[in-house]
């Protein structure tokens, strides 16, 4: 049993500390380069080790972590939590992140699809 918890997979560890909400979405994300250890790009089935320095992107938030457990059983987020630690540097930029999505949010989040017949002649007659 033992020998089992240290040889988990990369895909279904980074599903354990709840990164990625299925298994499938972070096989997928390593596949893309999206997770690196040790600045490589890795393979899903590469067996995740304590203190692998690892590069998480899943699409709206980047950690840089050092693993500090090995499970491939998913718990609650506490109990995820207990498997790495962030670095200080990661915090702070994901901090920076969150306000700058505050401040500056994406225009193109206030565009709701094709323009209707009344929307194109609002923007025909702001035009010309």
């Amino acid at each position: 049993m033992d020998k089992d918890k240290e040889n988990v997979r990369l895909d279904k560890w980074l599903w354990a500390a709840r990164f990625f909400k299925t298994r499938s979405l972070a096989q997928d994300a390593v596949e893309r380069g999206r997770v690196r250890i040790d600045g490589e790009p890795v393979k899903p089935a590469r067996t995740v080790k304590i203190n692998d320095k690892m590069l998480i992107d899943n699409g709206s938030d980047r950690w840089e972590i050092i693993v500090a457990a090995i499970s491939g059983a998913r718990g609650g987020a506490p109990v995820a939590r207990t498997l790495y630690f962030e670095t200080d540097e990661s915090i702070a930029k994901r901090e920076l992140d969150k306000v700058a999505r505050r401040l500056y949010p994406e225009p193109s989040l206030e565009i709701k699809g094709r323009p209707t017949k009344r929307d194109r002649r609002a923007m025909e007659q702001a035009g010309e």
